[in-house]
């Protein structure tokens, strides 16, 4: 006898297309985006505000409808079997939006009544999220510090057992701290078995998924790990700071051998369009602007510095 398809683990995205009108416009949000996210990975949608990670979780939650394309979430489709997803997958939205006025304890056994989940039997899940805030349980959710909102609304997202949790932007507004934390928390649950997509518009963040998809203006720029990322760097990067940073930009930016040139931290770092006596053409800029306290360095890229890079592309 022929078994039946084993449905396929984890998100499918492909070619998805989707458009916002206005009376004066059609803003394109999402422009033909494919990926795909294995099971117990943890994949990181990573970009600027406005790049479209929201309206594409939105998309793969079953709250919005794709114009083209189709996504499919643990092998559901998300048009046809949006019943199916909503009983799979955990979202934590950008925006807190847990009930303000319940206390901890009671948005938390909202949200195990609606999924009919047995919170004892699935405590261990949260257990090391939710312990962080359970002696505040009786306190009001509007109320709670941002670190504390964002253990409660992970809490909530994951007390049904998920096999997909979607969070959007989860760590934006919160401590250095708290943002350690909760990807602290995202590691004990990968191992788990959990299929993890995170959007962010934290660079570093990057780094701490598996696999990264990088999206500006609705397109994908480039979808590989971390290190893959990296390694794809084109050009040789470099560091240069001195006195008067901002003349010393304006400087380098007319250089017509200079291919790009950004601000980063105390440093500019900069690429040439042709390699090659680059040090020399960066001490001819800073001796011929009289700058002093200078330093030339060459650097490896970060995930920030393949980001711009891919943007000029």
């Amino acid at each position: 006898m022929e078994q039946p398809a084993k449905k396929e683990k984890g998100v499918v995205v492909e070619n998805i297309v989707r458009r916002y009108h206005t009376k004066k416009e059609t803003i394109t949000a999402l422009n033909g985006i494919s990926f795909s996210a294995g099971e117990g990975e943890i994949f990181g949608i990573i970009g600027p505000d406005g790049a479209g990670k929201t309206s594409l979780f939105r998309i793969l939650n079953t709250l919005l409808l794709a114009d083209e394309g189709r996504a499919s979430v643990n092998g559901f489709d998300v048009v046809k079997d949006y019943r199916k997803i909503r009983q799979c997958v955990g979202y934590m939205p950008g925006r807190f939006s847990l009930y303000q006025d319940l206390s901890v304890q009671e948005n938390l056994e909202f949200f195990a009544a609606i999924f009919n989940a047995d919170i004892k039997k699935n405590y261990a899940l949260i257990k090391d999220i939710y312990s962080q805030i359970e002696p505040f349980k009786t306190r009001k959710a509007g109320q709670l510090s941002g670190g504390m909102k964002q253990k409660l609304a992970l809490s909530c997202a994951l007390i049904h057992r998920p096999d997909v949790l979607f969070l959007d932007e989860p760590t934006t507004g919160v401590d250095a701290l708290s943002r350690k934390e909760f990807w602290e928390m995202l590691r004990r649950l990968k191992q788990q078995g959990i299929t993890i997509l995170v959007s962010t518009s934290y660079m570093d963040e990057a780094g701490l998924c598996d696999r990264v998809a990088l999206i500006q203006k609705g397109k994908i720029l480039s979808v590989n790990s971390p290190a893959g990322v990296r390694k794809a760097f084109p050009k040789p990067l470099w560091a240069v700071k001195a006195t008067e940073m901002y003349r010393l930009l304006n400087d380098v930016k007319r250089q017509p051998a200079v291919e790009s040139c950004y601000p980063f931290g105390q440093y500019h770092h900069l690429t040439f369009k042709s390699p090659g006596n680059d040090r020399e053409l960066l001490e001819g800029i800073l001796k011929d602007g009289d700058y002093t306290h200078t330093e030339i360095k060459t650097i490896l890229p970060d995930i920030e510095d393949c980001f711009m890079a891919l943007m000029n592309e």
